[in-house]
């Protein structure tokens, strides 16, 4: 069943500690938080907290950077220290380079998590919004067309980063029935693009032909990244508690996709796919597995019917306009 709601924090002005903030998404909020033109829409402390230590030059100005890894047993007094009453848990492995081990992605997506939900217990802190993501629903075959927060989250245990999400969510629900008091707001992101997106579906866009499983449309739900910085400022100032699927409207086939960027696409039986990816893997020619089948064969497209009438955002652009952004940006497809 989906998170109930709840109300807001008045008006005084939030105080916020982000994590991961020197990634891609994390970056951005931060610059979105100490940039906002409106001052009611501005927190009255940042903290910005990675590990790694953001340069200088790429500072914002009012932002208290602090370098410190979420696993840390210092979170607490840090957010103590600086009287925090919102947290922004955006750290995560996203894309994990080949030597990195599964318990070492374990460790930050999953026991992080558990630490920074502890210590926003101990300190008292009112919100913490999470980013999950739609990968928490797992990517199989019964999946329904259009997913809802309904649906129950089944992950992968072959997927790191989908397993991991929905340990996470678990957590979270056990956290929500123990710590009442800590006002939880999850967003289950879909896949994120923008002018400056790079990762490995942007990867998959880029090559000169796109492969497809045969039989399977392959949809993809894609939410702008101001989108996502959109909604995450909304749950800083007060809209409701709950977990949201956060996604643009509409979703694009991987043939849709092929055309918009004038490309091929050769769908392939998935039995194929398989014995072709387990070489080249065997082989270190290609760091995806067999299990990169399932990640195109069935993925999960994200209702926003909730985010919208309930959450209370509306996504600025659609699952079409954030893909033909990118893609003009990028240079790719025809004019």
């Amino acid at each position: 069943m989906s998170v109930g709601h709840g109300g807001g924090f008045g008006m005084t002005a939030p105080r916020v500690l982000v994590t991961g903030a020197a990634g891609y998404l994390g970056s951005q909020l931060v610059a979105a938080l100490a940039a906002a033109p409106d001052v009611a829409r501005r927190p009255a402390v940042t903290v910005a907290t990675d590990v790694r230590d953001v340069p200088l030059a790429d500072r914002r100005a009012g932002v208290d950077y602090v370098v410190i890894d979420v696993r840390a047993p210092e979170f607490a007094a840090l957010l103590r220290e600086r009287s925090i009453d919102t947290v922004v848990h955006l750290a995560a492995i996203v894309t994990p380079d080949a030597a990195m081990r599964r318990e070492t992605m374990h460790s930050v997506d999953v026991l992080g998590t558990r630490n920074v939900v502890d210590a926003c217990v101990a300190a008292g802190v009112r919100r913490i919004v999470v980013t999950s993501s739609g990968a928490a629903y797992g990517y199989h075959a019964d999946n329904p067309a259009w997913i809802d927060e309904d649906q129950p989250l089944r992950g992968n245990p072959e997927f790191a980063y989908a397993d991991h999400k929905r340990q996470v969510e678990e957590m979270l629900a056990g956290a929500r029935r123990e710590q009442p008091q800590l006002q939880q707001v999850v967003l289950r992101v879909g896949t994120i693009l923008g002018a400056t997106t790079s990762n490995q579906i942007t990867a998959l866009f880029e090559k000169p032909v796109l492969i497809a499983v045969r039989g399977s449309p392959s949809p993809f739900v894609f939410v702008w990244d101001q989108d996502v910085v959109g909604a995450i400022e909304h749950a800083i100032f007060g809209g409701p508690q709950g977990a949201y699927n956060l996604a643009g409207d509409g979703a694009l086939t991987i043939d849709e996709i092929a055309r918009r960027l004038g490309k091929r696409c050769i769908a392939l039986p998935a039995s194929l796919l398989r014995g072709a990816l387990a070489v080249l893997k065997a082989l270190s020619l290609s760091r995806y597995g067999p299990e990169q089948v399932n990640f195109l064969r069935y993925r999960p497209v994200l209702s926003n019917r909730r985010l919208k009438q309930d959450f209370g955002y509306v996504p600025k652009l659609s699952s079409e306009q954030v893909f033909e952004l990118f893609r003009t940006v990028h240079g790719l497809g025809p004019r």
